[in-house]
């Protein structure tokens, strides 16, 4: 496994600790293999979509920018971008700093959109614009699909205590 791989999955599994652990360490009788098995599957969301940034912002790159560099693969993350990735779950606590969070994803933002402007010869306000899209459209899907799992989750519940 690489590096990059490595920390894509870690940097999933720092997210998902952050965001699955608080709610359900508030409820008592949580059974642990059901918070290890949302745990588990919130991991691989969340590696998917870290995956998928620097993806996504190559292609609305080159939509928007197609004169853009036939010569590279495109834009991937390396270890230097993707490291800071990793300190999510400390940061994505809700009482421990929401907003340390939204500037640790700006931070590594400003990174990843400096390697989209490098590697397609685009201005960095354009790559920073492709990076923000993807990163606002990747998290507002994930939050979608969240919300409609707890929707139907939570219907189900009812139903069964009908």
């Amino acid at each position: 496994m690489t590096p990059v791989i490595a920390l894509v999955l870690l940097a999933g599994l720092s997210e998902a600790t952050g965001r699955v652990l608080p709610p359900f360490s508030r409820r008592p009788g949580m059974s642990r293999p059901l918070v290890a098995g949302l745990l588990l599957v919130g991991a691989l969301i969340e590696a998917t979509v870290i995956a998928l940034w620097p993806l996504t912002a190559w292609a609305l790159a080159e939509v928007i920018h197609p004169a853009a560099r036939s010569d590279t693969s495109g834009l991937v993350w390396t270890p230097g971008l993707i490291a800071p990735l990793v300190l999510g779950a400390i940061l994505a606590f809700p009482w421990l700093g929401p907003l340390l969070h939204f500037l640790l994803l700006v931070a590594v933002g400003a990174g990843l959109a400096g390697a989209l402007a490098e590697a397609s010869g685009m201005g960095w306000g354009i790559a920073a614009g492709c990076v923000t899209a993807a990163g606002v459209g990747l998290a507002l899907a994930v939050d979608l699909v969240r919300r409609l799992v707890a929707a139907v989750l939570a219907s189900g519940a009812r139903e069964a205590i009908a």
